[in-house]
C-alpha cells in the first residue's frame, strides 16, 4: 500500500479541503452573455455567497418593471423613463463583463480562477461569446443613451 499525500487543510480542525472545481472561461463568458443581468456568471465563479452577484437582479427587475409600465401606461409614464435605462445599463454591464472574461488570457484565467491547476486552452467559444457580447452590448448601450437623452430633452422642454 502506497502512502498517500495529505490533503490540504482548510483551517478547521482536521477537516480536509475539497478539491477546487475547474471554472471554464467559455462557460463564464456565455453565462455573462445569457444570464449576466441576473449575476449568473458571478455565482458560477464565486458561489452563491457572492455579494456583488446579488446586486445584479434588483436593477434588472426594476428595468423590466419599467418596460411593463411603459407597455401599460404609454410613453408618458415618468417612472418608466427612469426604470428602463436601468435595464439597458445592466445589459451593457453584463456584456462588458463577458467581453472581459472572453479576452482574458488562458494563463491569467487559470491563475485567477483555477489556481494550482494546469492551464487549459479554451478555443473559440469565448471568442464567439465576445463577438455576441460586443454586438448586443454596443446596440443596447447606444439605445439606452438615446432613450435617456430623448426623455431628458422632452422633460426639459416640458418645464419651459
Amino acid at each position: 500500500m502506497q502512502p498517500t499525500a495529505p490533503l490540504p487543510q482548510t483551517g478547521l480542525a482536521d477537516t480536509p479541503a475539497r478539491p477546487q472545481r475547474r471554472r471554464s472561461k467559455a462557460l463564464a463568458t456565455w453565462l455573462a452573455v445569457l444570464g449576466g443581468t441576473l449575476g449568473l456568471h458571478r455565482f458560477y465563479l464565486y458561489g452563491w455567497r457572492d455579494r456583488l452577484g446579488w446586486c445584479f437582479p434588483l436593477p434588472t427587475l426594476l428595468g423590466l418593471a419599467g418596460v411593463q409600465r411603459m407597455n401599460a401606461f404609454g410613453q408618458d409614464d415618468r417612472a418608466a423613463w427612469v426604470l428602463i435605462p436601468l435595464l439597458g445599463l445592466m445589459i451593457s454591464l453584463a456584456m462588458l463583463t463577458a467581453i472581459l472574461y472572453g479576452l482574458t488570457s488562458d494563463e491569467r484565467w487559470a491563475q485567477r480562477h483555477n489556481p494550482g491547476q494546469p492551464v487549459q486552452a479554451t478555443g473559440w467559444l469565448p471568442v464567439l461569446g465576445v463577438i455576441v457580447a460586443l454586438l448586443l452590448g454596443a446596440s443596447v448601450f447606444m439605445g439606452t443613451v438615446a432613450f435617456g437623452m430623448q426623455h431628458l430633452f422632452e422633460w426639459q422642454l416640458g418645464k419651459a
